[in-house]
């Protein structure tokens, strides 16, 4: 089953690092002069970049930091829009810290 939760956090990472690496990309692509040399720079600095950064900043292993790297190059933006009815607002990410159990799932020990 595909864990939505988990490609929602990857995808929130790929879009932190996608402006990262655009703003170099664009500062850094006046040394290239074919269209061809462009995407693949971009796609190797999306890819270094995103496992260096996965490594700093986050917990994500070695392999999920790839991903990142990827969906950085592909556009996280683009793909979390597209899947926007699926995941959860980044507002609700960032501020779910603890879950909210309904009351008549509390257990007291009076009860008991």
């Amino acid at each position: 089953m595909l864990n939505l939760d988990y490609l929602q956090k990857v995808l929130v990472i790929s879009m932190a690092l996608s402006s990262i690496t655009c703003a170099f990309i664009q500062k850094t692509k006046k040394h290239f002069k074919k269209s061809k040399t462009i995407t693949l720079y971009s796609f190797l600095v999306n890819m270094i970049i995103g496992y260096l950064f996965c490594e700093t900043f986050t917990s994500v292993d070695f392999p999920l930091s790839l991903w990142v790297g990827l969906f950085s190059f592909i556009g996280a933006d683009t793909i979390y829009k597209k899947l926007e009815g699926k995941l959860a607002p980044y507002s609700e990410i960032v501020t779910k810290k603890s879950k909210i159990i309904p009351e008549e799932n509390i257990i007291n020990e009076e009860e008991h």
